[in-house]
């Protein structure tokens, strides 16, 4: 399978900060992997890395077979690198159908066909009861839905999801779940093949459930990588971030 991201020892530094801190790592197409860590662990910013919003002090970023280190968050979106944010804020006086055909916007300049494509989105994420809702009445799971949607209206080969799931009650993570899974499986609407998902996750069993291969982030650093089994018996990713008793548990879902 080709490789569709490579990182290559990309760090990044605020004043005395250093927030990533030498990161390499390699993301095939038709994937689904994760990154996991403790809070403050530098996920988030590395995710800005990636995909334009921040530049490394140092490594470069490799998308598609193009050098994109630094290049400007919209011109990776064309390019089809698309990513969610942590904390949702949608257009709240606009539709659903309105948020969603924001990102429809990126390739299709007239309003009809990019409502149209909203709409097919929309079934994708299970919001298609809410389309013509006003984004600002949507619940947690719902505005989470929508982040979703108007990311993948974009198009994109490669989406960084970033905390998915956080907020969401365990009925709503079990919902989401088959939504998360189906991006890879399915196609694009436009004859192309299934998204390419890299995710920031602490719901731990959820990456459990959907993650072929996880990264494990501490204080800047990869500290382990592995499919989800193996960091659950990694020593160092116990010490940093799970503990004894969560890795017992997970281990006891991956068996």
């Amino acid at each position: 399978m080709a490789e569709l991201l490579r990182v290559e020892h990309v760090s990044r530094a605020f004043g005395g900060l250093r927030a990533v801190q030498d990161v390499s790592l390699a993301v095939r197409a038709g994937t689904l992997t994760a990154l996991i860590g403790p809070n403050g662990a530098g996920k988030t910013t590395l995710f800005a890395l990636l995909s334009g919003f921040l530049k490394p002090d140092a490594g470069r970023v490799v998308f598609d077979g193009a050098d994109i280190t630094g290049r400007a968050p919209h011109l990776n979106a064309r390019a089809g690198l698309a990513r969610t944010f942590q904390i949702v804020q949608p257009f709240a006086a606009q539709t659903v159908r309105e948020n969603i055909a924001v990102g429809a916007h990126l390739h299709e300049p007239r309003r009809a066909a990019a409502l149209d494509q909203a709409e097919a989105v929309a079934a994708r994420v299970g919001l298609s009861s809410q389309l013509d809702k006003p984004a600002g009445d949507l619940t947690v799971a719902g505005r989470k839905r929508l982040e979703l949607a108007r990311a993948l209206a974009t198009r994109p080969k490669l989406l960084l999801l970033d905390e998915v799931l956080a907020g969401l009650n365990p009925q709503e993570v079990a919902e989401m779940i088959p939504v998360v899974r189906s991006l890879v499986a399915s196609s694009d609407g436009a004859g192309g093949h299934g998204t390419t998902v890299l995710m920031i996750e602490h719901v731990m069993q959820a990456v459990m459930n959907l993650a072929e291969h996880v990264w494990v982030l501490a204080q800047g650093q990869l500290i382990a990588e592995g499919t989800p089994a193996e960091i659950t018996h990694d020593p160092r990713v116990i010490e940093a971030y799970l503990g004894h008793g969560t890795a017992a548990r997970l281990r006891g879902v991956a068996a």
